[in-house]
């Protein structure tokens, strides 16, 4: 099968495919349009997956779809955009038409999911490897950005921290657990869900936001950088899942939780005016700590000693010794 049957079988005849609201034009030109409203701006993001590193090889192709879009279309949420399209680099060292099935039938649920129509992307031989480019659209103004936290604020997270990381083991079957502990986790895990309303919400209201993928003390640390502040995590307040707990025990849990990653839950500085209408809206918003004058990041326990760990989460490249 040739790069472009390829490409018309399995991704250009998918549902998501079809166009959409924003999309001008799509898959079969050399470039995609996308149409903006006036007065608002094109937010774009790329994310690679890569095997061996982001996800085990060999696993299920179809939630491996599921997974590859919903990480990239968290990094949307985290700006408080609308999604619009997303476009497929493919590398793939074999042509297997199940699997190929199979993955385009997970990426084109998620694309469902979250209302986004695929526009085109490139497919190559290789090592197996899939990037993502998702674009969306918000008010100018109104996006959400890393910077912006101020002194007072409360440190806030969309959802409890820690079951994907908590899945790994489950993942790469190191360890096992009853159905009703690794079935939750196993889902945040392969198909985590793009906090896109909660995003929206927080338009005109979070001072600062971003995604959680490194780990809550790493990422923390990117808002903490931005915003020229201090950040400070409780960690009595870290919230976790009974499944987590279940399975890890404290300890673990909440290691998993400050430097494991994976979530793609929300993390945003807020003034505590704005708390109070977002839980009466029924929005999943749990403090974890708060902003100060400072820079950097602490973790501190219950009598407020510092316990910051010196593993704050995943980094690319870091060099061991």
């Amino acid at each position: 099968m040739g790069e472009f049957e390829l490409i018309r079988k399995y991704f250009a005849a998918a549902p998501c495919a079809q166009g959409g609201e924003g999309i001008a034009l799509g898959i079969g030109d050399d470039c995609a349009l996308l149409a903006l409203p006036a007065g608002e701006q094109l937010a774009v993001s790329t994310d690679t997956l890569v095997a061996g590193v982001h996800f085990a090889d060999p696993c299920d192709p179809f939630l491996l779809g599921q997974r590859s879009l919903a990480v990239a279309v968290s990094d949307l949420a985290a700006m408080g955009a609308n999604p619009l399209a997303f476009t497929l680099a493919l590398t793939t060292p074999t042509v297997s038409a199940d699997w190929l099935q199979r993955y385009a039938q997970g990426l084109n649920a998620m694309a469902q999911r979250c209302g986004i129509g695929l526009v085109g992307g490139d497919t190559t031989r290789g090592p197996l490897s899939l990037t993502v480019t998702v674009f969306g659209r918000v008010p100018s103004g109104l996006a959400l950005t890393r910077g912006g936290a101020q002194p007072g604020d409360l440190l806030c997270v969309g959802g409890d921290l820690g079951n994907a990381a908590g899945a790994l083991p489950l993942v790469l079957n190191q360890r096992t657990a009853p159905p009703a502990i690794a079935e939750p986790l196993l889902a945040h895990y392969w198909s985590p869900q793009p906090q896109l309303a909660l995003g929206l919400a927080l338009r005109g209201k979070a001072t600062s936001a971003m995604d959680i993928s490194d780990g809550l003390l790493a990422d923390c640390g990117h808002i903490a950088k931005a915003s020229a502040l201090r950040l400070v995590i409780e960690q009595q307040r870290l919230p976790l899942s009974l499944e987590l707990l279940a399975f890890l025990g404290e300890e673990e849990s909440r290691s998993a939780a400050l430097s494991g990653g994976d979530d793609y839950v929300l993390l945003f500085t807020l003034p505590p005016t704005e708390l109070a209408p977002l839980l009466d809206s029924g929005w999943p918003v749990k403090v974890v700590g708060r902003v100060e004058q400072g820079q950097g990041v602490a973790l501190v326990d219950s009598v407020g000693l510092d316990i910051t760990p010196v593993m704050r989460g995943y980094q690319h490249f870091r060099e061991t010794h």
